[in-house]
């Protein structure tokens, strides 16, 4: 089953990025959708996400998955500022 999940994360107000939208199936791939009509990168890791669906929205990710998701946006932000 597809599944999606968004994240957010502003380092001057937050402690860690939080969820801020989840979904399966047909919800997935509008989340997926509106992602990429928004130009907003696209990573796919079924464990990961796993982990992060079970969060409640607005939810902090757990430490255990600060190393990926830092990893994740550490190529989200040298996609950024090549543009």
């Amino acid at each position: 089953m597809k599944k999606a999940v968004a994240l957010k994360y502003n380092a001057e107000v937050d402690n860690a990025p939080k969820l801020i939208t989840k979904g399966e199936r047909e919800i997935a791939e509008k989340i997926i959708k509106v992602a990429k009509e928004h130009g907003i990168p696209i990573f796919e890791d079924p464990y990961l996400v796993s982990i992060l669906y079970k969060l409640d929205f607005y939810e902090e990710i757990p430490e255990e998955v600060y190393e990926a998701v830092a990893a994740i946006l550490a190529t989200v932000y040298k996609a950024v500022r090549k543009t």
